[in-house]
């Protein structure tokens, strides 16, 4: 396994671990305040298809074979 192979799937993983946490955000549905603001969920939402539509384009990368 080469270095670019382990920085993908490195890479992979943490935009993964940031989708997750979007999801989280979206099914606990906490308050959050932002100078004094209510943060609404739709970014949220599109965090999360965005950063998991990137693990998954990293994941498949580091799984192509190279030449």
């Amino acid at each position: 396994m080469n270095s670019q192979i382990t920085g993908l799937r490195v890479a992979a993983v943490v935009f993964g671990l940031a989708s997750t946490a979007q999801l989280a955000r979206l099914v606990i549905q906490p308050d959050v305040l932002v100078a004094g603001h209510l943060m609404p969920l739709w970014p949220s939402g599109l965090a999360f298809v965005i950063l998991g539509g990137l693990s998954l384009w990293m994941w498949r990368l580091a799984r192509t074979p190279t030449k």
